[in-house]
């Protein structure tokens, strides 16, 4: 394997895990919105409990994902934080809002509590829609020259089917993955009551969000036909993602455990919906390469030199070695001590 393949493949993962991350966190966010009136449940509660620990360990991956794509590919670095300047500086506005508010309705949490649900529900539903935004940009025809240098060709943009199929995905992923994760989270709460309205929500999401990414690929045949006819030589992945993606949904109406009163197991569900997730991903991915732009980056083109690769390559196995340790000491602590879950 290449340095350059290396390279692009951890790349490719700091993306897919911050992508997963980010759904839930975001779409937990909404969902403490939705529910905050309601006052016969714990929904709200069960997702702002979720949220607080959370979304601290999100905003690790972005960075990584930030840096790596810089110190990896400087050369696509160069286009891509030329053409994508206005939506990722409003995404950051947003993501900055967001994090400082978290920040601070946390120590005040009784006085900010329904603040938090609203900004983080707000931004949560606009954060996924412009992150993607990347996705169709990459596939080519949307970046012009002028006076040798790059811009984003908005007529192109918001005239492509192919955004409109990338926002919906976001969106829905989103919503479907944080209900199915909270739905989890509240099973091993032991609130029932809310159990029952996440699994709900995420019973009749899944079918929309599946049906957004069939529409990614329809309008990927029309947008970026050299992406399509890559994608139908790895459509192995494709047809996998779709076998995980049935027996994830399954899983939600398997019949109940002993002492649970609703049916489900909400555990299966979310460990199967990520691995489909992450089936497609490398699909996906392998079906782009070797591009990052198409058609004027490529991972050869854009790559750092060998030197500094292996340099840096060395300084992120030693911090996965430093990082690991702590993210099973978070997975430990605010997603299985009972006392934390199940407090009132």
């Amino acid at each position: 394997m290449s340095d350059e393949l290396i390279a692009v493949s951890l790349l490719w993962l700091f993306v897919f895990v911050y992508a997963m991350a980010a759904s839930i966190d975001f779409g937990a966010g909404f969902w403490s919105l939705i529910y905050l009136y309601r006052k016969e449940n714990n929904m709200t509660q069960i997702a702002n409990r979720y949220l607080s620990p959370s979304w601290e360990v999100t905003n690790v991956f972005i960075v990584l994902v930030v840096i790596g794509t810089v110190s990896f590919f400087p050369g696509a670095t160069a286009v891509l934080g030329t053409v994508l300047l206005w939506p990722f500086s409003i995404g950051l506005l947003l993501l900055t809002l967001r994090s400082a508010f978290l920040v601070f309705s946390h120590a005040a949490e009784k006085k900010y509590a329904r603040a938090l649900s609203v900004i983080s529900g707000a931004t949560g539903v606009f954060l996924p829609m412009l992150l993607i935004l990347v996705l169709p940009i990459t596939y080519g025809g949307m970046i012009g020259t002028t006076d040798g240098r790059d811009q984003l060709l908005w007529g192109s943009l918001l005239s492509s089917a192919s955004t409109y199929a990338y926002l919906a995905f976001a969106g829905l992923s989103t919503l479907f993955l944080s209900s199915l994760l909270l739905a989890d989270y509240s099973h091993v709460s032991e609130d029932w009551r809310a159990y029952q309205v996440y699994r709900k929500d995420a019973i009749w999401l899944g079918p929309f969000a599946f049906l957004a990414a069939i529409f990614v690929i329809v309008t990927m045949a029309r947008d970026a036909p050299w992406m399509y006819d890559n994608l139908q030589n790895n459509k192995g992945w494709i047809l996998s993602s779709g076998v995980l993606y049935v027996l994830g949904y399954l899983a939600l109406f398997t019949p109940r455990k002993a002492g649970s009163p609703a049916a489900g197991r909400p555990r299966l569900a979310v460990v199967a919906t990520v691995f489909q997730y992450l089936l497609a991903a490398t699909g996906y991915g392998e079906a782009h390469l070797p591009y990052i732009v198409y058609p004027s980056v490529t991972i050869q083109s854009g790559f750092t030199d060998e030197s500094t690769f292996h340099a840096l390559f060395v300084s992120y196995l030693v911090g996965f070695v430093v990082l690991t340790p702590g993210f099973w000491l978070f997975w430990r602590m605010f997603m299985r001590d009972k006392k934390y879950l199940r407090q009132k």
